[in-house]
């Protein structure tokens, strides 16, 4: 295995060499937001990383990734999102359900779902928020029973990312009887096309459709399509949240920066730079994506050391919080012309974009109300939340 420098050297060479041609002109496309962008040549480009080896890069070499340490994995997105690279259309596949699998998955699912991940050949959604169970995932109702060889799903998911675009749906379901919250809860892999499923995009405030609702009536998946045992997808479901919150963070907060220095060099051009709380607002941004770095780095050391600490738990609410405010800062930069539509019907420019979307940002992947109760009582050992 090649040292960190040599590793980061290789991936930006690669970059160069590969972001040209009919790849060149669709550098930052897509992401949160804008989903919706060259989909198709996104996808295609995910298919020419994994054939030049460049897909799952931390997976172990054996399931078909570089076995990249940590530190490797951290300059690789780093790099990436340095170099403006199209936005990926195979994390969840990659950083969620990859990862999973190699934990918890047994030797014929790992076979079976892996290499088409790594070679982008399938693409997975997340099954987890549902109408009444947005960010308390221990509430979900949808209900999955075992019927012969199968497991028969029925229900409603919501805000499920992708899902109009993806073949395959990892799903928390209820499977023990008269259970409740955490307990009788499975985590099962559903194929989405079938008669048993409907998918309906969610129309959002900026006009684009990333989001999804996702009904299940009558849904097949096969028995062995169960990841752990019946029963035990809340421990299986936590740490696929685990590895969400991972490497790929490092990459995102590079575009957090690319951001923020766009918006100063904009604050100069317009004269909104001259307002001393322009200023102040721009130098406390900027101090927070110092801050937001800073603690990622400091989750990463426990992560290697095989102990996340509380870093893992606060990371969330220090990036939701921060973009958001971003996009606040944005619009007061932009000023009155901020809330003119850039063309018709509805034409939004990057900056309104960013406002609109990063209102979901400290909503969804875990609201900030929801992570706060989970750091009291899970990190600093406080009294639970009553609940009636």
């Amino acid at each position: 295995m090649s040292s960190v420098e040599e590793f980061r050297t290789e991936i930006r060479g690669w970059l160069a060499d590969s972001l040209t041609g009919s790849f060149a002109g669709l550098r930052g496309r897509g992401g949160p937001g804008r989903e919706h962008e060259a989909f198709a040549e996104r996808l295609d480009w995910e298919r020419h990383m994994a054939a030049e080896g460049w897909t799952c890069v931390g997976w172990p070499e054996e399931y078909g990734g570089r076995g990249a340490t940590i530190e490797q994995q951290v300059a690789f997105h780093e790099e990436y999102a340095l170099a403006g690279a199209l936005a990926r259309v195979n994390h969840i596949g990659e950083q969620l359900l990859g990862p999973t699998l190699v934990a918890f998955g047994t030797p014929e699912q790992r076979t079976r779902f892996l290499p088409p991940i790594v070679a982008a050949e399938e693409l997975w959604c997340q099954g987890y928020s549902e109408p009444g169970a947005g960010s308390d995932l221990a509430n979900v109702t949808t209900r999955a029973v075992r019927d012969g060889a199968d497991w028969v799903l029925t229900g409603q998911k919501t805000w499920t990312s992708l899902a109009h675009q993806s073949q395959w749906c990892f799903v928390v379901a209820r499977t023990g009887p008269g259970s409740s919250r955490h307990r009788g809860l499975s985590y099962l892999l559903v194929p989405l096309d079938q008669a048993g499923v409907e998918i309906r995009p969610i129309t959002q405030l900026t006009g684009t459709c990333e989001f999804n609702e996702v009904f299940f009536d009558g849904a097949r998946t096969r028995a062995e399509h169960i990841v752990g045992a019946p029963g035990d997808g809340w421990r299986v479901a936590m740490a696929t949240l685990g590895f969400e919150r991972g490497v790929s963070t490092l990459g995102q907060q590079v575009g957090f920066r690319r951001d923020l220095e766009s918006l100063i060099g904009l604050a100069r051009r317009n004269g909104a730079a001259d307002d001393p709380l322009i200023r102040d607002r721009l130098a406390r941004a900027w101090t927070g994506v110092e801050t937001i770095r800073c603690n990622a780095l400091r989750m990463l050391d426990g992560v290697a050391a095989g102990a996340p600490g509380p870093e893992a738990s606060i990371g969330k609410i220090f990036w939701a919080t921060w973009h958001r405010e971003l996009g606040e800062l944005a619009m007061a930069v932009l000023g009155a012309g901020g809330m003119t539509a850039a063309g018709s019907p509805y034409e939004l420019d990057d900056w309104q974009r960013l406002f609109l979307f990063s209102r979901a940002d400290t909503i969804y992947a875990g609201s900030n109300e929801i992570q706060r109760n989970i750091i009291a009582e899970r990190v600093l050992g406080l009294p639970k939340e009553s609940r009636p």
